[in-house]
């Protein structure tokens, strides 16, 4: 009847409602470990806003990489990076779309991120106690500026979500991280946060950094969320190289 140890843990790794004698779904753990083998991707709250920053690696030069963005716009004052796997990401941007729009619908005002994030959150905790479906394979940074300034969440593929000063995600996370603990600052302004993402994702990054295999998104206090231009991202990449 299920054996011991791992045998008994790999009985119950088929089914995502059951749970492991030890208390585990193990399908949530198996939707993690495809986050870990993301490209990795960060964000840092500052003072007057929130850059968040993520490698964009093309699978072969042949792609045309104009096409390929891993920053999704979902407010004026908001946007996700995700880690993890890139058609998941896009079912939930959609959905946090189109929770944001009914907001706006009913309230006439833009929806506060803490909300979003809830909402986008709770599809997620809903994939992982349903029959037939499987869990998100990605995690999310969101970033945004509402009336209570600066915002930055990462929500993962349990539904679990936290507020963070800053965080990365995927497949270099944990030295990013420690990267990162080093180097934040409270009082870290928008320009200096862009400049220790850009450092933060060179210390681990196969290759030299350029504007064409990194993603910024900024918020600052005009509350207007962007993609930055690779001409902008090549700007911020010479003034870390100086």
């Amino acid at each position: 009847l299920g054996g011991g140890g791992a045998m008994g843990e790999s009985a119950y790794s088929f089914s995502l409602t059951t749970f492991s004698p030890s208390g585990k779904l193990v399908q949530i753990e198996h939707a993690l470990n495809a986050v870990n083998q993301g490209h990795t991707s960060l964000g840092i709250k500052a003072l007057d806003g929130v850059v968040i920053a993520t490698e964009k690696k093309l699978p072969t030069t042949l792609v045309d990489g104009s096409t390929v963005q891993k920053t999704s716009l979902i407010t004026e004052q908001c946007g996700l990076v995700y880690s993890g796997m890139g058609p998941d990401s896009r079912v939930l941007a959609r959905k946090a779309r189109k929770a944001a729009q009914a907001y706006w619908q009913l309230y006439h005002e833009p929806i506060p991120v803490a909300q979003l994030v809830r909402e986008v959150a709770t599809v997620m905790q809903e994939f992982t106690q349903s029959g037939g479906v499987r869990p998100f394979g990605v995690s999310l940074l969101v970033a945004g500026y509402d009336r209570g300034g600066p915002q930055l969440y990462q929500v993962d593929p349990s539904g679990t979500y936290f507020a963070w000063k800053a965080s990365a995600i995927g497949k270099n996370m944990n030295n990013a991280k420690d990267f990162l603990e080093k180097r934040y600052n409270e009082e870290m302004e928008l320009e200096d946060a862009i400049h220790t993402a850009l450092l933060t994702l060179k210390e681990g990054f196969e290759g030299a950094l350029d504007e064409h295999n990194v993603e910024l998104g900024v918020v600052g206090r005009d509350r207007a969320f962007r993609v930055l231009t690779p001409a902008e991202v090549a700007d911020y990449l010479q003034e870390v190289d100086m």
